[in-house]
């Protein structure tokens, strides 16, 4: 059975800021979640407050509310939201020596590693507990410089891309590899995020907390870690960041580790400025593409879009211009799923189609 889960997210739960926790609300395979803690949205049903889609999971005003309303203390205290500093609040110490003291694990998804931190630890063996360093890096003699093997890889590897951070870039790449399952096809998923590692992603690194010589490797070795243990019709690599983005390598170092054969790329076209960087204007989607392809020599098959701030007739709009002027197909797969993109692979990898047809005879 999975291990029950609080997700702490104060104020920042369906924002972007809060996409840890608005992952683990979606899909979480690792852990059970019975509650989000934002007292801003306090009272909410989190599915109904995130899409529309009610689940059950309530969201409560402080950790004191959660505890006084579930039945049992969650095992798991998660840190669920994404600040671009990356380090915890002087407040929220005093959260997750609480959620400690009541018996909680800790898993955390900052930066700063609480287990470098003598309070923490002290708290951690006085209350019997663990706390999970998610993005805490290997030692550098346990970390892989690229070998060239995934070179030798014939399997088609996508890379789920994106014009900015936090645009649904995990999202998209969780649920389309839930579409190709559904379709018998067996699907490798590689997650490069804290978010998908809590998740219960098999694969994956956080590549963001590996030094940068570093980075291309550790990519290719999960890559092939996934390859050669699932022996998969199809991988799937989940993207960071933006190839273009001024304050961020991860997308850089994805392309370079991960090889991938072609490129779906994740735009929300209403946003107008950076998200962490309101000052500087957010790239254009054909812009980012001509960049991916210069770069990767990889073609972009596909767009998706997130729907931030558009309405249903905009959305439509979107995918009919984008398809118009960029001739590939454009979807939002929280609105009208991955039939598009699973079509187009079929198009791309016609072995691919033939895999399915067996399983479904079967």
């Amino acid at each position: 059975m999975k291990e029950t889960a609080i997700v702490y997210c104060e104020s920042k739960f369906g924002t972007m800021d809060g996409k840890t926790a608005n992952g683990l609300v979606r899909s979480s395979g690792k852990y059970k979640i019975v509650g989000v803690i934002d007292s801003t949205k306090a009272g909410l049903d989190a599915g109904e407050y995130l899409e529309e889609k009610p689940n059950d999971i309530p969201v409560f005003r402080s950790l004191e509310h959660a505890l006084e309303n579930l039945t049992e203390t969650p095992n798991q205290f998660i840190y669920g939201i994404a600040p671009s500093e990356g380090f915890l609040q002087n407040n929220e110490r005093d959260i997750v020596l609480t959620a400690m003291e009541k018996g909680m694990n800790i898993v955390n998804t900052l930066h700063e590693f609480l287990t470098d931190d003598k309070e923490f630890m002290n708290h951690s063996v006085k209350y019997g507990v663990t706390i999970n360093d998610v993005r805490k890096p290997p030692q550098k003699k346990d970390m892989h410089l690229f070998s060239g093997r995934i070179l030798d890889i014939k399997t088609p590897i996508v890379a789920v891309l994106g014009t900015d951070s936090a645009v649904g870039k995990r999202t998209t790449a969780v649920i389309l590899e839930e579409a190709l399952k559904e379709k018998g096809l067996n699907v490798a998923f590689v997650a490069t995020g804290q978010t998908g590692l809590i998740q219960g992603a098999k694969y994956g690194v956080a590549i963001d907390a590996i030094p940068s010589q570093f980075m291309t490797g550790e990519i290719e070795n999960q890559v092939m870690r996934a390859y050669e243990n699932e022996n998969p019709d199809i991988i799937i690599v989940e993207g960071q960041g933006a190839l273009s983005h001024p304050a961020y390598i991860s997308s850089c170092s994805i392309i370079r580790g991960s090889r991938p054969n072609s490129i779906i790329v994740q735009h929300p076209p209403k946003r107008e400025n950076l998200g962490d960087f309101s000052y500087m204007k957010m790239p254009t989607l054909k812009s980012e593409i001509d960049l991916i392809e210069t770069f990767s020599k990889s073609k972009v098959v596909a767009v998706t879009i997130n729907h931030e701030g558009m309405s249903d007739k905009e959305v439509l709009d979107t995918v009919s211009e984008y398809e118009k002027d960029l001739n590939v197909p454009t979807t939002d797969v929280l609105k009208y799923g991955c039939d598009k993109l699973i079509n187009q692979f079929f198009e791309v990898y016609p072995e691919l189609k033939s895999k399915t047809k067996k399983v479904l005879v079967n």
